[in-house]
C-alpha cells in the first residue's frame, strides 16, 4: 500500500481514501457485474429451488400438523363421546343389576318363606300324626290294662271282644272327660 500512496503523491493527484481512481472503479464495477451475472445465472436458481423446496416442506409440515391437530381433535371428541356413552351404559347396567338384585332378593325371601311354611306345615302334620299314633297306642295299652283290671275286679276274664271293646271305650271316655278337671286341679296346686 505504501507504493500506491507514493505513486499517487508523485503523480500530483489528489489522494482520496473514499473515492477510488477511475480505472479501479471501472474494473471493479465490471468484475462485480460479471460475478453478479454468474451468481444470478448459476447459483441463484439452485438457491431459489432450495428455498422453494424448504418452503414447500415447511408448508406441507404445517398442513400435516394442522391436519393431525384436526384429526386429534376429532379423535378426542369421539373418545369423549364414547366415554359419555360408556358411562351412560354403566349407569343403565348398574340400575339393571340393582333391580335384578332386588328381584333375586325378593324371590329368595318368598322362597324362604314358602320353605319355612312348608317345614312348619310338615312339622304340624308329623306332630298330629305322632299325637294320633300316641293316642292310639295309649288307648290300646289302656284298653288292655282296663280289661285286665276289670277282669281282676270282676274275677273273670272278658272273653267277649265286643264287650271288652265297650268297656275300654267307656273307660277312655270317662278318662277324657275327667282330664280337663284334673289339669285344672294340677294347675291350681302348682300355683299354690
Amino acid at each position: 500500500m505504501a507504493p500506491v500512496l507514493l505513486h499517487e503523491a508523485e503523480s500530483g493527484g489528489a489522494f482520496s481514501v473514499v473515492v477510488p481512481a477511475l480505472p479501479d472503479l471501472i474494473w471493479g464495477t465490471v468484475a462485480f457485474v460479471i460475478i453478479a451475472l454468474a451468481v444470478y445465472k448459476f447459483a441463484w436458481p439452485s438457491f431459489s429451488a432450495t428455498l422453494d423446496e424448504r418452503r414447500e416442506k415447511i408448508e406441507d409440515g404445517l398442513s400435516a400438523a394442522a391436519h393431525a391437530q384436526m384429526e386429534m381433535d376429532r379423535e378426542r371428541e369421539k373418545l369423549l363421546q364414547e366415554k359419555n356413552e360408556a358411562q351412560a351404559d354403566v349407569a343403565v347396567i348398574r340400575e339393571k343389576a340393582q333391580a335384578q338384585a332386588k328381584g333375586i332378593l325378593s324371590d329368595a325371601q318368598v322362597k324362604a318363606r314358602e320353605q319355612a311354611q312348608s317345614i312348619v306345615e310338615g312339622a304340624h302334620v308329623r306332630i298330629a300324626a305322632d299325637t294320633d299314633a300316641a293316642k292310639r297306642q295309649l288307648r290300646s295299652e289302656l284298653g288292655t290294662v282296663a280289661t285286665e283290671l276289670a277282669g281282676k275286679i270282676v274275677g273273670e276274664a272278658l272273653t267277649d271282644e265286643r264287650m271288652a271293646r265297650r268297656v275300654i271305650d267307656r273307660f277312655l271316655d270317662e278318662l277324657d272327660a275327667s282330664a280337663p278337671a284334673r289339669r285344672d286341679h294340677a294347675q291350681a296346686r302348682s300355683a299354690e
